[in-house]
């Protein structure tokens, strides 16, 4: 008996490997053989501060350098305590909320309290 996945949108079994995909000889469809998992990557994906201190929603942080913020003429200065953060994914790590407004930050810019 093999391996061969049968069709995810048909479900019928008549499928077969056609170089990095599989083709389902019934309805035509392929799809690739090693599919991504992100959910595993995104659980893996552990967010520190510039001090090396895990982050978790809900830290309190500290920003330890001025951060000037694009297309206005706001500067976030050091030492700004943000409550209660959000994790997201991407380039910028953090989101949160300050009196000037929502922002989305690095983790390296932030120290944890």
């Amino acid at each position: 008996m093999s391996n061969i996945p049968p069709c995810p949108q048909c479900t019928l079994e008549n499928t077969y490997p056609d170089g990095s995909n599989y083709v389902c000889a019934d309805c035509g469809y392929e799809w690739p053989m090693a599919e991504a998992t992100p959910a595993e990557d995104d659980a893996e994906a552990v967010v520190k501060d510039a001090n090396g201190n895990v982050l978790q929603n809900g830290d309190a942080v500290v920003l330890i350098k001025d951060l000037k913020v694009k297309g206005s003429s706001i500067t976030l200065k050091v030492g700004t305590k943000v409550k209660s953060i959000r994790l997201v994914g991407g380039d910028h790590e953090v989101d949160c909320k300050m009196d000037a407004g929502n922002f989305m930050l690095k983790a390296c810019y932030l120290k944890k309290v």
